[in-house]
């Protein structure tokens, strides 16, 4: 599949890349190199230091030791604030704040301090994730799998450079967790968006994936690049 190239070229680069990076017994990093514009998965056992590396990506949490490049640039000599509105992380579990739907969904671009959508394209992006609930809705009477849909929608509507995502379908069931798959990774191909993820799912929807590194013990196991990537 040929994929869309960025005006500044970021599709042939690199998003990230660690030497070295060691985290409290968690995390042993040798080297990883991740590609800008591309899907990649993390994947392993539980314990195996994935959260702590994506968390890692936007500095949420510092190395003890080591480096990690952003864009070719040092994460350390970039602002956090401004870091972590080029680069979203999405828990595991979702966050939801007091009001309604809507008032969900304008918060992340005001945190980021992107224009605020308006109704018509949040009614959009509810649509695309597969939510059918009006913008002045209670969101906190939504089920576990409702605000995971709602996050979700909060983070794509933010139009981040990198999207880093802790089991995105964490609280979906096995249908629809496929249809949240492909609704990401299209959303990522369609825009040029460097997309990091964290799953269990890693056979059934290995097809998704244009790398996948596999961790163990905090340590990069191994690295599987899937058929015409290079």
């Amino acid at each position: 599949m040929d994929r869309p190239s960025s005006a500044s070229g970021l599709s042939d680069s690199k998003a990230f890349v660690l030497s070295g990076v060691r985290f409290r017994g968690i995390l042993d990093i040798a080297h990883l190199e991740i590609d800008a514009c591309r899907i990649t998965a993390i994947v392993g056992p539980s314990g195996s230091g994935k959260t702590t590396l994506l968390r890692c990506l936007n500095r949420l949490t510092t190395p003890e030791s080591g480096r990690i490049l952003f864009q070719g640039r040092p994460l350390e000599t970039l602002d956090p604030v401004q870091l972590r509105r080029r680069v979203v992380m999405l828990a595991q579990l979702p966050v939801v704040f007091p009001g309604g739907v809507g008032e969900n969904l304008a918060i992340g671009c005001r945190l980021s301090e992107k224009p605020v959508p308006d109704a018509e394209a949040m009614k959009t992006m509810l649509q695309r994730v597969g939510l059918d609930k009006r913008l002045d809705e209670e969101a906190a009477r939504l089920s576990g799998g409702e605000k995971q849909r709602l996050s979700l929608a909060r983070v794509m509507l933010m139009d981040p450079e990198v999207l880093l995502l802790d089991e995105p379908s964490a609280s979906l069931d096995g249908q629809t967790e496929e249809q949240i798959f492909s609704l990401i990774t299209d959303f990522c191909r369609e825009r040029c968006k460097t997309l990091i993820l964290v799953t269990h799912s890693e056979e059934e929807f290995s097809g998704y994936y244009d790398l996948q590194v596999r961790m163990r013990a905090g340590r990069v196991q191994d690295i599987h690049r899937r058929a015409g990537e290079m």
